[in-house]
Order: structure tokens, then C-alpha cells, then sequence
């Protein structure tokens, strides 16, 4: 059986992540598990805390529902985990180390953009509500230092095709 690759999808809030996960699991045998609606689903409005132990709580959801796709007879090819910056180490070290036990790959795209690029797409509306260019700030300044191997792309000028096809080469090994 094919043993999927999980997909950590990292950056600051508005650098495209949800975005580019859709459109790379569009074009791949892929799905997207995405945090933000996973808490939003769980805990509604009058629950959602947008708390670490919350965050940590929703992506661990995450990694079971793609453990359970991973055994499955015929698994998606890819499963991206996102909704979270991963702008920590552990974060990134706990995705890796569940894929890991469950015989999957891992692999990181980091997604970056201007400050001002970030600031307009923060503008618009999303389901997690505390995202705004002041949280954006907030985790620049204490963003880890991204020490796992992995592909950085910029998402200044939005979904291009050569954004799509670094990011589709580097899923695919080639």
C-alpha cells in the first residue's frame, strides 16, 4: 500500500497557505485538513478560544483524521495540514513525528509574502476571526528559525503558475 506524505503548510498569517494547499491538492491525489475550519466546526463562535492548547488540541484532530486516510485501501497521495503557521519547532516536529510513526513522509512549504501583500489579504474575511495584520506582527517577531528541510516560496504575486509548478516539482521529488 502507498503510504501518503503529509504536507506541513507554514507561514504568517495571509502568505496564501490555504490557497496554495487547495490548488496543490487539486492538481495531486491530495486533501486539505485545515485547522481553522476544524475549530470552527468543533467550538462555534462562543468556544473558540484561539488559544495553543486549543490550536494544538484541533491539529492533533488533524493528524488522527489523516492517520484514518493514510490505512485506507486506496490513501490520498498527499494530506496538507493546515490553519496554522507552524512557527514553531515543535509544532512542525510534532506533524513530523506523528508522520513518521504512521510510515508517511513529511514534507514543509513555507509560504512568505511583503508585509503590505499580507496586510490587504487580512483585510478580507475568514473564518478565523482573531486573523488580522496586528496577529500577523505578532508572530513575525517571534517566528522560529524553520530548521527542517523544506521549500520557501513567495506568494507576492498571488497563484501563478511558476508558484504552482515549484511547488508541485518539489512535492513530487523531481
Amino acid at each position: 500500500m502507498n503510504r501518503p506524505c503529509f504536507v506541513i503548510m507554514a507561514g504568517l498569517p495571509g502568505t496564501g497557505k490555504s490557497t496554495l494547499a487547495r490548488t496543490l491538492a487539486a492538481r495531486l491525489d491530495g486533501v486539505v485538513l485545515d485547522k481553522d475550519l476544524v475549530r470552527a466546526a468543533l467550538f462555534g463562535e462562543k468556544w473558540t478560544e484561539y488559544s495553543r492548547e486549543q490550536d494544538d488540541l484541533c491539529v492533533d484532530l488533524l493528524l488522527q483524521a489523516g492517520a484514518y486516510l493514510a490505512g485506507k485501501q486506496d490513501p490520498p497521495g498527499f494530506i496538507f495540514i493546515d490553519g496554522r503557521t507552524f512557527s514553531m519547532r515543535y509544532q512542525i516536529e510534532r506533524v513530523d513525528a506523528f508522520a513518521t510513526n504512521s510510515g508517511c513522509r513529511t514534507k514543509l512549504i513555507h509560504l512568505t509574502c511583503s508585509d503590505e501583500t499580507a496586510r490587504q489579504r487580512l483585510a478580507q474575511d475568514h473564518v478565523a476571526k482573531n486573523r488580522d495584520f496586528a496577529l500577523y506582527l505578532k508572530v513575525k517577531q517571534s517566528f522560529e528559525t524553520i530548521d527542517y528541510p523544506h521549500i520557501t516560496l513567495n506568494s507576492d504575486d498571488g497563484l501563478r503558475e511558476t508558484l504552482l509548478a515549484q511547488g508541485l516539482h518539489y512535492l513530487r521529488g523531481e
